[in-house]
């Protein structure tokens, strides 16, 4: 997708999962062993299916894909909330690659921000084995607004926090939901495809760069170039 011309990028948001952290895997992992503890079986479209909602929306979808009505939707996400937690407490940080010294760099040039589908409680975990929480100058969770991706409202959330136009703000995603999200909120979205779960259908298409990684990410160059190349 060409890049719009909408002025020099002012503000840079990141995705959590899968971008800064790669703990998508924990999170399969852990409704795998929730399933498997109820006599169900958590797969991978199980999986694809709750990418990206927020925590009401992905334990209602796993409520009614496991068919577990003697559960409420708050049970089950806590429990699950519960078990991510965990795994930031029990095993080393899955951070991805030199992440917080490039989250450093950007924020050394303009604001920054993060708007994930975790929940609060896994936001903090992560942002503590990042070690980035002081150059955050906002945090949201897809919990605090209405609709999680690929609705646009956790980064709409972010930028108003950062007191940023929308259209001046770089997101910064790895799936599908997310790309949708970022471009839904009226944003220039990057995508960095991440290795252990690839981003689903056209994401790549839809996005308005794709980068290897996020040490290849200038914010400076991306205001400038009209188009994908």
């Amino acid at each position: 997708m060409s890049l719009r011309n909408e002025g020099p990028i002012e503000a840079v948001i990141f995705d959590l999962d899968g971008v800064l952290v790669d703990s998508e895997g924990w999170w399969n992992e852990v409704r795998i062993e929730f399933a498997r503890a109820h006599g169900r079986s958590w797969t991978h479209d199980d999986q694809l299916a709750v990418m990206g909602g927020n925590s009401r929306e992905w334990a209602a979808t796993m409520r009614e894909r496991l068919h577990l009505e003697s559960l409420s939707a708050a049970d089950i996400e806590a429990q699950i909330v519960d078990g991510v937690v965990g795994l930031y407490a029990s095993r080393p940080s899955p951070v991805i690659g030199d992440a917080p010294a490039q989250v450093r760099r950007i924020a050394a040039t303009r604001p920054v921000a993060i708007a994930s589908s975790s929940h609060a409680r896994v936001i903090g975990a992560a942002l503590a084995a990042l070690g980035i929480a002081d150059v955050m100058r906002a945090i949201v969770s897809s919990d605090e607004v209405e609709h999680g991706k690929p609705a646009p409202d956790v980064y709409l959330a972010a930028a108003a926090r950062l007191d940023a136009d929308p259209r001046r703000c770089l997101v910064v995603e790895d799936s599908l939901n997310g790309v949708r999200a970022g471009i839904a909120a009226g944003m220039t979205v990057v995508l960095i495809p991440n290795a252990t779960v690839p981003p689903a259908g056209n994401a790549r298409e839809l996005a308005h760069r794709v980068v290897g990684s996020l040490a290849e990410l200038d914010p400076d160059a991306l205001a400038t170039t009209p188009s994908i190349g």
